[in-house]
Parts: C-alpha cells; structure tokens; sequence
C-alpha cells in the first residue's frame, strides 16, 4: 500500500493509505530514487509517517467542512459514539487493524460551544467511568483510545487530594523539564506489555478550563502524575508509549 500511494500519488484516495502497517514497514525495500541523499531509514521512516499522519489530518478537516460540520465541533459519527451507551465505552486496542488507525491517528481541538454542551459533559463523564471501570483500572485514558481523535484526557491526579479523575479537554504540554528519569508503563490500548519509558518529571500543560466560559489555563505537574499526562498526550499525537523504548 505504502508504494501504491506513492506511484499513484495523483489518484489515490485515503483509503488507499493503509496507515495501519506503516509503523511495520520494510523501509529497506524503500527506493533510493524516492528519497533523494537521506540514507538513514529511521529517519525516512519518520518523514513517511509524519506525512501520512499530516495527509490524514487534512483530509479529515477537508471532508469535515466539505459535509457542513465545523471542525471544532462534534461530527455526527462522534455523537453517535458518545450517545450510544450510558455506562462504559469500548477501548481500542493495537490488536484491532481498524483500532489501530483511529489510535495512529492525530487528534484536533474542540470549539468552545462544543465543550460548553451536554455532549461533552457526558463524554467526560463516559471517560472516566471506562478508565475507572474494574475491566480497565487505568490511571489514564485519551480521546483516541475510546475512538473520538479529539485532543481530551481523563488522568488521575496522585498529587491532589483525594486522587481524583480529572478531564483536560484541548489540552497540550508547553514546556517539559531536563530532570528525566526512566519508569515502568503499560497501556489499555496496548494489553499484555510494559516497559521501562524515559518521561520528563516536570510538566506544564495548557487546557481550556469549563464553568459558566471556556478558559485557557496553564498548570505544572510534577512527579508520577507528570509522566501520566505525557502518556496519555502523545496518544493525541498518535504516539504510543511502545514508541518511545
């Protein structure tokens, strides 16, 4: 699929881009013709992922728009989803090829009026009753991971009283510390492994805070709850933590 894309660069269409193999690719049957002096596959193979992922993004905002739907607000699809159940919400996992696109995929902003909504407010609510559910018993969940490619995180807060759950929507790290350190990580969406994953231990996030009006707000995070947010914010990057060992 990968080359068909490139060969027929001028006809094909997104389905024709099976984004779910690219993290599988042999870049060693990559033509030389096609990638001009750069001779270091691990890098060609980050340009061809980051293209893909940035073509993807487009064509959805195009056909979006195209359908009538701002693209900050709720599509039709995504209401569908959040409407459809009142307990708890599938997670996607890497063991599913179509799971796998969703998860692969780089997520966007809501608008203001959408955040304001009852639908937002029961996604929220649907987040935190799958995370915390027993089946999943995460620290942690990410739009994607529920199948909205939405820039939302539901994350518990160990360095708050109470160690309460947490929804950030539109949220994105602004600055991250030198001080590294490796630590153990696992991943709903990623079932049956762990590895041992170098996080910064400080963090500023920016956020757009709910009540009567959307604001956005920064806050720093420090510790285990700082390595919580990275994880689950490269999952709207498309990143999953196996990436990083």
């Amino acid at each position: 699929m990968l080359w068909h894309y490139w060969e027929e660069e001028e006809t094909c269409l997104i389905k024709q881009i099976d984004l779910r193999k690219i993290q599988n690719v042999d870049i060693q049957q990559l033509k030389p013709s096609r990638v001009g002096r750069i001779s270091d596959p691990y890098i060609i193979k980050h340009m061809i992922v980051k293209t893909l992922k940035t073509t993807a993004t487009l064509l959805s905002f195009l056909i979006m728009t195209s359908c009538g739907e701002s693209a900050g607000d709720f599509t039709s699809k995504e209401l569908s989803l959040i409407h459809s159940t009142d307990s708890i919400m599938r997670v996607l996992t890497i063991d599913n090829p179509a799971d796998s696109f969703v998860l692969r995929d780089v997520s966007t902003n809501l608008s203001a009026e959408a955040l304001l909504s009852e639908d937002f407010a029961k996604l929220s609510d649907l987040m935190t009753a799958t995370v915390t559910h027993p089946s999943q018993d995460g620290v942690g969940i990410a739009g994607p991971q529920v199948g909205l490619n939405r820039r939302v995180v539901a994350v518990q807060r160990f360095d708050k009283e109470g160690e309460p759950f947490e929804v950030y929507p539109n949220i994105s790290i602004v600055w991250t510390s030198d001080s590294l350190a490796y630590g153990p990580e696992g991943c709903l969406s990623v079932p049956g492994r762990r590895g041992e994953v170098l996080r910064s231990q400080e963090i500023v996030i920016e956020y757009d805070k709910i009540s009567e009006s959307v604001e956005t707000v920064r806050d720093t995070i420090s510790g285990f709850t700082a390595v919580i947010f990275q994880h689950e914010i490269d999952h709207l990057d498309g990143v999953l933590y196996i990436d990083r060992l």
